[in-house]
């Protein structure tokens, strides 16, 4: 199956409430560790903000990591895919212009799963920022340098 077949199977049922709160998951094209940079990673960290102060998306929690994102949000304008795309769009550009290169940086489509309760937001947002923890990449979450959560 192609991706852009799989994408499509993965927007059915879809539902974008505004109001609610997502996770998202999306990963970089063939998980090339392109964020491994952190100053690379810090262009997406740019774009997370932008959403949130274009008042698309309010940010509760992200970490980006060396060949994915992982972003708690709260969808406030436009549907999960069209704030989700501009993201990913926007740090491409970005991100290739910096590295001088160019062609595809995302994966098609996105995972997303829906948040019921305040306490899968606390449950969510540790997971995300101990991410970095799990893959053994630093040994305390404060030494890693691309997260975020608004209750810290």
């Amino acid at each position: 199956m192609s991706d852009k077949a799989h994408a499509h199977s993965l927007r059915k049922g879809r539902f974008s409430g505004l109001g609610h709160a997502y996770m998202i998951t999306t990963t970089v094209d063939d998980r090339i560790p392109v964020f491994s940079d952190w100053r690379v990673g810090r262009l997406l960290v740019a774009e997370l903000r932008q959403a949130q102060a274009l008042g698309l998306a309010d940010s509760l929690a992200w970490v980006v990591m060396p060949d994915h994102l992982h972003w708690l949000l709260v969808l406030r304008e436009g549907s999960l895919a069209q704030v989700v795309q501009r993201v990913k769009s926007c740090s491409a550009i970005a991100v290739n212009k910096a590295r001088g290169s160019q062609g595809q940086l995302w994966q098609v489509g996105f995972h997303d799963a829906g948040v019921r309760s305040e306490d899968d937001l606390v449950r969510l947002a540790r997971y995300i920022v101990a991410n970095p923890l799990r893959a053994g990449l630093v040994e305390r979450v404060g030494d890693y340098p691309l997260w975020d959560a608004v209750w810290v």
